[in-house]
Formats: C-alpha cells, sequence, structure tokens
C-alpha cells in the first residue's frame, strides 16, 4: 500500500486531500507543523510527500531541500502545494527538490491526478 504524508496545517485542504488519497488506496499520515516532518519521515517513509510552503516552524522550501539532503531522500517524491505562484517562487520549489509544483486555490482532484503519476500501484 503506497504511503503519503501530507504536511499542511489547514484542515479544509488536509480532510479531502486525506479523503481521496485514502480513496486511491493510500495510507496517509498528516504533520500540521513544519518541525515534526522529519520526525515523521524517521518512522516511516512514506513514497509521496505533499507539501505545503508556508507551514508553521519550518517552510516547505527549506524541508523540501533537507529531504532531499537525506540519504533516502531521493527515494520518494515530492508535490509543493502553495498560494506562492509567481514564477521565481515556482522556479525556488524546483530548485529546492519538488518534482512537482501546484498552486493555491486547486481543485483537490488535480491534486490527486498529479499524485497517482508518483505513487506506486497500491
Amino acid at each position: 500500500m503506497p504511503h503519503v504524508l501530507i504536511v499542511e496545517d489547514e484542515p479544509s485542504i488536509v480532510t479531502p486531500l486525506r479523503f481521496l488519497m485514502e480513496q486511491e488506496g493510500c495510507s496517509v499520515q498528516v504533520v500540521d507543523d513544519g518541525a515534526h516532518v522529519m520526525d515523521a519521515l524517521d518512522q516511516q517513509l512514506p513514497d509521496l510527500v505533499l507539501l505545503d510552503v508556508m507551514l508553521p516552524s519550518r517552510n516547505g522550501y527549506d524541508l523540501c531541500n533537507a529531504i532531499r539532503q537525506r540519504p533516502d531522500g531521493n527515494d520518494l517524491a515530492i508535490i509543493m502545494l502553495t498560494v506562492k505562484g509567481r514564477e521565481v517562487d515556482i522556479q525556488k520549489g524546483y530548485a529546492m527538490g519538488a518534482d512537482a509544483y501546484i498552486t493555491k486555490p486547486f481543485a483537490v482532484a488535480d491534486v490527486v491526478a498529479t499524485a497517482r503519476k508518483y505513487l506506486p500501484d497500491a
């Protein structure tokens, strides 16, 4: 079963993302604070991280870069989800190691469709 880590502090985004990823056959873990992401990765390495940029404690760009620096950091996909939609922000996301970058507001179904591209078969 593919494992997805949702790193998002907004419940109105977490709830539908969790539901739809579970419908896709994934196990889901949610972290709502940037300070707890690395601990979550140590507990169980996900196949995919849905990563918000604007988080309490630690921003998503920094987290994306830190994940990629881990020995197992290239074994997972990272999709950044953010209101930061300027070209410079998007380029920064990819430079930090994101596989995909989706700007808010977004249709949750579009996030799931993008996630499918990076998930192993359920």
